[in-house]
């Protein structure tokens, strides 16, 4: 994997549209259905964990750091402890009620919104109102960077941020959603350069962990809270002890039919 990370790969491009979007959701979708079918849960997945195989143009986006993955039986649910990244986690988890694999569901549609328009559903600089905002599925799509996405990319999100678990779109559901599976006919292909602006400062923020100024990075920021200098929270946190990573690298490969060496 030697592609460097999605998320910089995107701000380097010369066109960026809502089909592309939907093209990086397929792959890690279809990333994250793997993990399922074999009885792993990632419970960390993010921007820094989202790679490019290689430099090439189109390469494939692959899924990194398995340090917080756990296995589960079919569709056990379970209080595993807490852990993953503060924008990302789940109504369910921060509840601390029993949690599956929908919580990696959740993180993709965080991350969904995060390509369409290049800024998170969730920010407070306070961690425990952006922890309401989650647990509330406190979001929206403000004008004007929403009025140009399709009805069907909102309702795909809509899908993946539902806060009951148990009605909460599945990897194997959303890769059949008519966004993905039919994005030539229904994802747009405008050029979205606000997305690419904004998704550049987001970079930048996650990455330096520096104070943001006065200003929101982005217009419609402000509705959540992007207020004096936000400081990006992006270490994940974990209180649970959990099976090793080789573990889990090895089931993933023995489902591919791949032996580790």
């Amino acid at each position: 994997v030697t592609g460097g990370e999605l998320f910089e790969d995107i701000v380097a491009r010369e066109y960026y549209s809502e089909a592309d979007a939907s093209h990086c959701i397929q792959q890690i979708l279809e990333a994250v259905l793997h993990c399922h079918q074999m009885g792993v849960v990632h419970r960390d997945l993010k921007p820094e964990n989202l790679l490019l195989a290689s430099k090439l143009k189109g390469a494939a986006v692959k899924l990194a750091d398995f340090g917080l993955a756990i296995e589960v039986e079919g569709e056990q649910q379970a209080w595993f402890g807490f852990a993953g990244t503060p924008g990302y986690l789940s109504p369910e988890v921060l509840r601390k009620d029993p949690y599956g694999k929908p919580v990696d569901l959740w993180a993709c549609g965080v991350i969904l919104y995060i390509l369409l328009v290049g800024y998170p559903p969730f920010w407070d600089e306070d961690q425990h109102r952006l922890y309401q905002q989650i647990k509330a599925g406190a979001y929206d799509f403000p004008s004007p960077e929403w009025d140009t996405v399709t009805p069907e990319a909102k309702d795909l999100i809509n899908k993946m941020l539902t806060i009951n678990p148990s009605k909460r779109i599945t990897a194997a559901e959303a890769l059949k959603h008519p966004w993905i599976s039919h994005r030539s006919t229904v994802a747009s292909c405008m050029h979205r350069q606000e997305t690419v602006d904004c998704l550049k400062k987001f970079n930048a923020r996650r990455k330096l962990k520096v104070t943001a100024g006065p200003h929101p990075p982005c217009p419609s920021a402000v509705r959540v809270a992007w207020h004096g200098s936000p400081q990006w929270p992006r270490n994940p946190i974990t209180s649970s002890s959990f099976v090793e990573s080789t573990s889990i690298i090895e089931r993933l490969l023995s489902g591919l039919g791949i032996e580790r060496r």
